[in-house]
């Protein structure tokens, strides 16, 4: 295991670039594979791609906020009470690459967004508590529990095929839960993922001449804002330095919360995981002055997020305007029969959600072409959604598009984790491939 993460690790060092200059050779690959593979030209691709180029903005805002908010969260000191009470349970580099392994895959299996940050914020943590831990594989290990999420209770395409209405239901109908998140091939997947992954992470780290260490200093980020004497305060900053204003804040937002869960059950989303980390920042930081320092400070990893999400737009755009990605899946399907329909079905969908991010977005696509096929050779429906969604959610692990927030957060570039994430990919496509296979 510590040869070929060696292996890897130096290959990603030197080759992989900066996640921005991966998106630009993506986008000029994409547009020479639909020159090539389509029946479209040069400047049709070209308005494939701008005419998609905005088309994640509100999405792109939505995992700022992911960033802002989980960072502000985490610079709080309620909440690093928390997960440092928590970190302290690792008593060596060995117990945090698996607590923070499963921690991670646990968090991602309620929410994605959910499990992202936390994973990478616990990461830290355990960073400033554990002696010797390699700081680039407890990222790695925080990252990796993220490919679970299309199997748990947040995964967008199981959830869209549930709901009455979605686009597809003329060919299929609706499909509960039961036969695609509770069915047995689903948790027989979670759950070895569950019971490996922690052990492989464990088994990658590196000889004690190899690893990396950071110093718990500089990991260290106390908010602390500029003590005035309350008699020298203009009104203004009377204002900016209150307790109440930011008690009454905390509470509106709250109280809303309570009202949500109240109303429609545990049914976390993106917008309400912002929410909570947003008004549970406000609240812990006690006051407005200290909220928004921390604020000015989490801003500056979101550069990423802003500048490289609308490429990645642009070249779903290009996937999907073109054909390409249709191109793609009809390609793994000729090549299908009875039995590997779901496993090609899996793979085609790894390789289509690599130039197309989306679990919504990557469903839209490749549904029409895969649930035809399903249906002219008697497989089952369910399990072809999942195959899509399982695809859709491995190879993330060696995607920099979802990466950039928990990179933000730890402060590392993408080729610093993905050697370890590339031997993760290998090992949980072995058994999701498995659970395709075997059910």
């Amino acid at each position: 295991m510590r040869v070929l993460v060696s292996f890897f690790n130096r290959i990603m060092q030197r080759y992989l670039p900066d996640p921005f200059l991966f998106v630009i050779i993506l986008t000029f690959a994409v547009f020479g594979l639909g020159l090539i593979f389509t029946d479209n030209g040069p400047y049709q691709m070209v308005q494939h791609w701008g005419n998609g180029f905005w088309g994640l903005l509100t999405f792109s805002m939505q995992m700022v906020l992911v960033l802002v908010t989980g960072h502000v969260l985490a610079s709080s000191n309620v909440f690093k009470k928390g997960l440092g009470a928590l970190a302290s349970l690792a008593k060596s580099p060995g117990q945090a690459i698996l607590i923070v392994s499963f921690v991670s895959m646990v968090a991602s299996l309620i929410n994605w967004g959910f499990g992202l940050v936390i994973g990478a914020l616990f990461a830290k943590e355990l960073a400033k508590k554990v002696k010797n831990v390699d700081y680039r594989l407890l990222i790695a290990s925080a990252y990796g529990g993220f490919v679970v999420w299309h199997g748990g209770i947040s995964g967008s395409i199981p959830l869209t095929i549930a709901t009455k209405g979605h686009f597809s239901e003329d060919m299929i109908g609706v499909i509960s839960t039961d036969q695609t998140i509770f069915a047995g091939f689903n948790i027989f997947i979670v759950i070895a993922l569950l019971l490996v992954l922690p052990f492989v992470n464990r088994f990658m780290m590196p000889s004690k001449e190899e690893t990396i260490v950071v110093d718990p200093a500089l990991l260290q980020e106390d908010i602390q804002a500029a003590a005035l004497e309350k008699e020298a305060m203009t009104p203004a900053e009377r204002l900016e330095n209150s307790r109440i204003i930011s008690l009454l804040a905390g509470i509106l937002g709250l109280v809303f919360l309570f009202y949500y869960f109240a109303s429609k059950g545990f049914n976390l989303n993106l917008d309400i995981v912002n929410f909570l980390f947003l008004f549970l920042g406000i609240l812990f930081h006690g006051t407005p002055k200290q909220f928004l320092e921390a604020v000015l400070n989490a801003v500056k990893g979101a550069s990423g997020i802003i500048i490289q999400f609308p490429f990645y737009a642009g070249i779903m755009g290009m996937m999907t305007a073109s054909g390409l990605a249709a191109v793609m899946s009809e390609a793994f399907v000729s090549i299908s029969n009875d039995y590997t329909f779901h496993f090609f079905t899996f793979l085609s969908a790894g390789l289509v959600n690599f130039f197309v991010p989306s679990g919504g977005g990557q469903w839209a696509v490749q549904a029409p072409i895969m649930l035809e096929a399903a249906q002219s050779m008697g497989a089952s429906i369910p399990k072809t959604a999942m195959a899509v969604a399982w695809g859709d959610a491995w190879t993330n692990l060696i995607q920099p598009f979802w990466a950039l927030p928990a990179l933000a957060i730890a402060g590392l570039k993408a080729k610093d984790i993905m050697g370890f994430c590339v031997l993760t990919l290998l090992v949980s496509g072995v058994i999701i491939s498995m659970g395709f296979l075997i059910f």
